[in-house]
């Protein structure tokens, strides 16, 4: 119990206090949200995303092991949220916020916050979460574009989308620096390691001026309630019997294991404000699975720590 109570005041407290902090600073000045989500998504994450990726050498193998696990993650997750949304006997347009909230996780600004801080000394921990962020993100733009407007979009237009994240594009040139075993000169460095630094910050503060915004009145129901289970319990635990089958261990198996357990990605509500699809039951979840992840997240970590060491 001390330990696991350790995981919860050194690793989720500090995520929940920024979160907090967000939202007391978003009910006194009335940020521009969409300015500092673009800060964000275009600035402090791009810089952090290259920074792990420039300094981490990943094995070949270990990178296969990983995307073998997110297919076979992600696929899990879509069928199951597909059937359980045909037990509940929810209409069209419930379904498919449904199946997004299940299946798109919040793996960039609270994922990386965490993996940072579960992993400071591991940097193999936090790629393996960045690799998983690029992977969630085709998977905003694909599945979760398709559930909700696949009659508007063409696949082209997707595609011209997810081509122009800054994510992407840091990415791949973390990459080629990285094989080259290029080194950046201190003058772009400095400013680079400093954006990289602030984005643990940023980003949660941001997500926390977001979820303020979020009515609680209606929170619960049966369809929050089980995307909820079904996105931070069963989820981790279909994570556990794949990374078994496949035979990962170590620190992949331990990263992985602790993704699978993040809450649902805010991304889902905002497309689902976007086109305007069952917005409010969107972004509700979204508020509820954050809250509890508080709890889930932090046993799931202890886990990892007893099963992977």
């Amino acid at each position: 119990m001390y330990y696991l109570s350790m995981i919860f005041f050194q690793i989720v407290a500090p995520i929940l206090v920024l979160l907090v902090v967000g939202a007391l600073l978003q009910k006194k000045f009335q940020f521009n949200l969409k300015a500092l989500s673009q800060l964000v998504t275009y600035c402090f994450m791009p810089a952090a995303v290259f920074v792990n990726i420039y300094e981490t050498t990943i094995d070949m193998l270990v990178l296969a092991q990983v995307a073998i696990f997110i297919v076979l993650f992600i696929g899990s997750q879509m069928l199951i949220s597909h059937y359980i949304a045909k037990l509940l006997g929810l209409n069209r347009l419930e379904s498919a916020v449904f199946k997004n909230s299940v299946v798109l996780i919040n793996s960039g600004n609270y994922g990386i916050p965490v993996a940072q801080m579960v992993f400071a000394t591991q940097p193999i921990g936090v790629a393996i979460q960045v690799i998983l962020v690029i992977f969630q993100n085709m998977t905003t733009y694909t599945y979760g574009l398709y559930n909700l407007i696949s009659a508007t979009n063409s696949g082209l237009e997707i595609l011209k989308g997810f081509l122009k994240m800054p994510i992407v594009h840091a990415l791949i040139i973390g990459i080629i620096l990285n094989i080259a075993d290029f080194e950046i000169p201190q003058t772009f460095r400095i400013p680079l390691d400093h954006v990289a630094e602030g984005f643990i910050a940023v980003a949660l503060i941001t997500l926390g001026a977001q979820l303020s915004q979020i009515e609680i009145r209606t929170i619960i129901n049966k369809t929050i309630i089980t995307s909820c289970f079904t996105r931070l319990i069963l989820g981790p635990a279909i994570a556990l019997l794949i990374i078994y089958l496949l035979g990962i261990d170590g620190v992949v198996a331990k990263s992985l294991f602790i993704a699978s357990a993040f809450p649902t990605s805010r991304n889902s509500s905002s497309l689902a404000l976007e086109y305007d699809v069952e917005s409010n039951t969107a972004a509700q979840t979204v508020l509820f699975s954050t809250i509890v992840s508080c709890f889930t997240v932090t046993i799931v970590i202890y886990l990892s720590n007893i099963f992977f060491g």
